[in-house]
């Protein structure tokens, strides 16, 4: 076999694993607020600044809007959030946080604590973290220049 086609030299296969073992790892926390993962990563672009288009909320996940679309609507059902029209624009879509949305920011604030317990490896640490941080950054910015539009 040829050694580039060996799994354990994929990058990708690494990240993939990861990224799925973290979601799952964030499952119980998130069950107990009512929220999926992507529905978590909405929230917390709308805490850290309320009323945006849902093209910047898209934008800002590295995801298209007829993905983020659907996800939205079921926020909305839930009462999580609500969609109204731009003012200075009706094309716009402005998404906003309800009461039940703002509360879960306070029931959430523990979980980024709970996470970082359950990534601390040998390799990441409080001080390496930054590190790995720029570097995946880093990664995303190359990635998304080269496939998004």
């Amino acid at each position: 076999m040829k050694e580039q086609l060996k799994l354990e030299n994929q990058l990708c296969f690494r990240l993939y694993t990861a990224s799925r073992l973290i979601t799952q790892a964030y499952h119980p926390y998130l069950t107990k607020i009512g929220l999926t993962y992507p529905q978590y990563l909405v929230m917390m672009v709308l805490w850290e600044q309320d009323g945006q288009p849902v093209n910047d909320i898209a934008r800002r996940l590295y995801l298209e809007t007829n993905t983020v679309t659907p996800l939205l609507k079921r926020m909305e059902a839930e009462d999580f959030i609500t969609r109204k029209k731009g003012k200075d624009d009706g094309r716009k879509v402005i998404v906003s946080l309800t009461p039940k949305g703002k509360a879960l920011e306070e029931q959430a604030s523990c979980i980024p604590f709970e996470m970082s317990g359950a990534v601390a490896c040998r390799s990441i640490t409080e001080e390496t973290a930054p590190e790995l941080y720029r570097t995946m950054d880093d990664l995303i910015e190359t990635l998304s220049r080269s496939l998004l539009p």
